[in-house]
């Protein structure tokens, strides 16, 4: 596990290249979730998380719930770089029988615990997880990461006032909060502000952050695998498409399907940005 800001965001751009060689495979994809949640998940199986990619079923091992499902393709690219399987396997996303599949399979993949994608079940299943790993004394932790515009399922809140109750401190969750769903401005559709007050009333220990921030995404994981009483939420201000300029911050990188050029001219706006960084590492 590293704790080199520099390294963490080197792999989120790595695997945002992969993303989009994803992308060049399937012509069309989840892509704006994928890249607004993809800092925060390189930064748990980088950093925060101990996990064995040769013992993905380690009964030790710490577990992770993408409850918006249909960001898989950022955990298909971090789970690649991880080496939980080859990268090549990138190539097989969209097609007829993938084992990378529109939605994560825990069937099909190491390192998937639970099929997500029906929003709002993500922090049901993670609670029942913690409370079980806390009842047999286990050490490990459960990580989640929700999109804002699944706050608004009843599931959620009944999972957080159970979490609440049990006080279960081994569950840390993020909110991926990008302010765009399908539909359009979540501030529109169903505004859930303040997502951390609510969570607070419901016994949460509550932080936000900068989502692309990789310093305060790290240190705020610190703070919560300290908490000692109580599940922690980070709520993570986001933007969608983050990293691409031409679709960043809108509702069309939601599911973006772009002209042979457009892909093109992203990985090369990637590219330049990972050339930045290895230019830097070089210089100190």
């Amino acid at each position: 596990m590293t704790t080199d800001f520099a390294a963490l965001e080197r792999e989120a751009l790595h695997a945002r290249l992969l993303v989009l060689r994803m992308l060049r495979a399937a012509g069309s994809g989840h892509v704006g979730g994928a890249l607004s949640a993809i800092d925060i998940v390189a930064a748990l199986y980088f950093h925060a998380m101990s996990i064995d990619p040769e013992r993905p079923d380690s009964p030790a091992r710490d577990r992770f719930l993408l409850s918006a499902g249909h960001k898989a393709m950022a955990q298909y690219a971090v789970l690649a770089r991880r080496g939980f399987f080859d990268e090549a396997l990138v190539d097989s996303y969209g097609a007829l029988g993938s084992r990378l599949a529109g939605h994560p399979d825990m069937h099909k993949l190491p390192g998937i615990e639970a099929n997500t994608g029906a929003l709002g079940h993500g922090l049901a299943i993670a609670s029942g997880m913690a409370h079980g790993l806390l009842m047999d004394a286990s050490g490990a932790r459960v990580y989640v990461v929700m999109g804002d515009g699944e706050l608004p399922e009843g599931s959620n809140w009944e999972a957080a006032a159970i979490a609440g109750h049990h006080g279960l401190n081994n569950l840390i969750v993020f909110v991926d909060a990008n302010g765009l769903q399908i539909s359009g401005p979540t501030a529109e559709i169903m505004d859930m502000a303040p997502i951390a007050d609510k969570f607070a009333a419901f016994g949460w220990s509550t932080k936000e952050v900068d989502g692309h921030d990789m310093r305060q995404v790290v240190e705020a994981i610190d703070d919560a695998k300290a908490e000692r009483e109580r599940p922690t939420v980070i709520v993570a201000s986001t933007v969608k498409g983050k990293g691409i300029d031409s679709i960043a911050g809108t509702l069309g990188s939601h599911y973006w399907k772009p002209s042979a050029d457009e892909l093109a001219a992203a990985e090369a706006e990637l590219r330049r940005q990972l050339a930045r960084y290895e230019r830097d590492e070089v210089s100190r």
